[in-house]
């Protein structure tokens, strides 16, 4: 059965978060992210395949090796989201900065 799922759903598993960030700096292997882990290969193969299907991860062949590579764009939709978030919370942190300095003025 293919499941339909999102970035969202990816991001939500510690595990698939902590891939994004193995591959945010360069290409790697499978084989080469599975040894950053305490699972077995099967899982973090499944999500691998999780990541790709969301396209999170981007596979690029090299011979017989396949690399899996961060891919940018799906990452500027899940900051997009989010931004909105962070601009709210920015502005309540400032306003309770600006009410702390006017109590501690008194």
């Amino acid at each position: 059965m293919n499941m339909r799922r999102d970035v969202f759903q990816a991001i939500a598993d510690p595990t698939r978060r902590a891939i994004l960030l193995l591959v945010a700096s360069q290409s790697m292997t499978a084989g080469a992210i599975a040894s950053n882990f305490d699972t077995a290969r099967p899982t973090v193969s499944k999500h691998l395949q999780i990541l790709t299907e969301c396209e999170l991860l981007v596979q690029e062949h090299n011979g017989r090796e396949i690399y899996y590579c961060l891919d940018a764009t799906k990452m500027k939709e899940i900051a997009a989201f989010i931004d909105p978030f962070r601009k709210m919370w920015d502005e309540r942190f400032n306003k309770l900065e600006t009410v702390m300095k006017k109590y501690k003025n008194k």
